[in-house]
């Protein structure tokens, strides 16, 4: 089986080879159903598929989608496992468990977006919202620049560039990417309450996740770091035990946005953190695998388009095809070589992760 077998084109085709191959695998599948269509008229859903008994005392989530439009790579990752039935068989050796969310952002999936219906960045939306939201300033200021009045915007990215070069790179990506609660129609924002894919996936922690002792998460993302590269990225709390232990499962190739050396930026409201929440009783060791497309800027491009887009009436329908077009290849890569080495590089992280659970026994 050639790696484009497992991607898609579209949410309903990924949809579809994703429920084909837990059929094929005996695996019951949970659908959580999304209160609104799809871009093609579609059932929006995040699908959910365990592989070993309920009561294991090791669990590992795969999940996709997180971010929407990145779907379609997790997407093709957790098809690719589920598709190969001896891995599949050795993964529950241990007493361990495999639980697939996928398309955690069902509606960014299917309209090409990364955001939820609500607008939000559901890895930033995991929040305690009884409490003041954290600022940030920075994107304040950025606003007007990062979704002008009018596309393209020529002078705004030329004052973008001057920003980086003043503060540095790290800092503008900071400001745009770490989250915000002022602008609720702009980039990366909060939100102002758990969206509906927060409330679904913590149902699922609920049901899938209270038995277990040790809990380790992959969540599949794209569109940072070079083209093809698969960074590891330490999405737990920020405590040395917690890296420790997560450079003891995956290496010392593991970054940290803490220690300054990640491709990702510091975050708060981390989909996997609903872990500590929802399963107090296990150990959470969660990895987020973040795979490189395209120049950082030429994706920030893509963001910034998409969101004019989205607040812009009466947009030729040519020009609004090319804008969503070139979000969808800022996060997805088709072609066979990436593809190839998403695939070889997640099933690596994936065995890292079950030899760190069953280690623990």
């Amino acid at each position: 089986m050639t790696p484009s077998a497992c991607f898609s084109q579209s949410y309903a085709e990924a949809r579809g080879k994703f429920l084909a191959a837990c059929t094929a695998a005996g695996l019951d599948v949970e659908s959580h159903i999304h209160p609104l269509p799809g871009r093609d008229g579609e059932l929006l859903a995040l699908d959910v598929a365990r592989a070993g008994p309920a009561h294991s005392h090791h669990l590992l989530i795969v999940s996709s989608g997180c971010h929407g439009v990145e779907g379609f790579c997790g997407s093709a990752v957790q098809i690719a496992l589920l598709r190969d039935a001896q891995w599949l068989a050795d993964a529950l050796a241990g007493d361990c468990a495999v639980l697939f969310l996928h398309a955690a952002n069902p509606y960014g999936f299917s309209w090409w977006r990364r955001w939820t219906h609500e607008n939000v960045d559901l890895n930033r939306n995991f929040l305690d919202f009884s409490t003041p939201p954290p600022q940030n300033p920075g994107y304040q200021a950025l606003d007007p620049l990062l979704i002008p009045p009018h596309w393209p915007a020529r002078m705004s990215h030329a004052r973008l560039l001057l920003h980086a070069l003043r503060h540095g790179r790290q800092s503008l990506q900071a400001a745009i990417s770490a989250g915000q609660a002022s602008h609720p129609r702009g980039l990366f924002y909060v939100g102002s309450e758990p969206t509906w894919s927060n409330r679904a996936v913590r149902a699922v922690l609920r049901r899938h996740g209270q038995q277990c002792r040790e809990l380790a998460w992959i969540d599949l993302h794209t569109g940072l770091g070079p083209r093809g590269h698969g960074e590891y990225i330490h999405s737990g709390e920020p405590t040395a035990e917690s890296l420790n232990r997560a450079r003891a499962w995956w290496g010392e190739a593991l970054r940290s946005s803490e220690e300054g050396n990640s491709v990702s930026v510091r975050l708060s409201g981390k989909m996997a953190h609903a872990a500590l929440e929802e399963c107090p009783q296990a150990r959470l060791t969660p990895m987020t695998l973040e795979f490189g497309t395209l120049p950082g800027l030429q994706v920030l491009d893509a963001l910034r388009a998409e969101q004019w887009l989205e607040c812009t009436a009466q947009v030729p329908a040519d020009k609004a095809a090319r804008i969503k077009r070139q979000l969808r290849d800022a996060f997805y890569v088709d072609a066979d070589d990436w593809k190839q080495q998403v695939l070889e590089q997640s099933r690596v992280a994936v065995d890292q992760a079950l030899s760190g659970l069953r280690a623990t026994a």
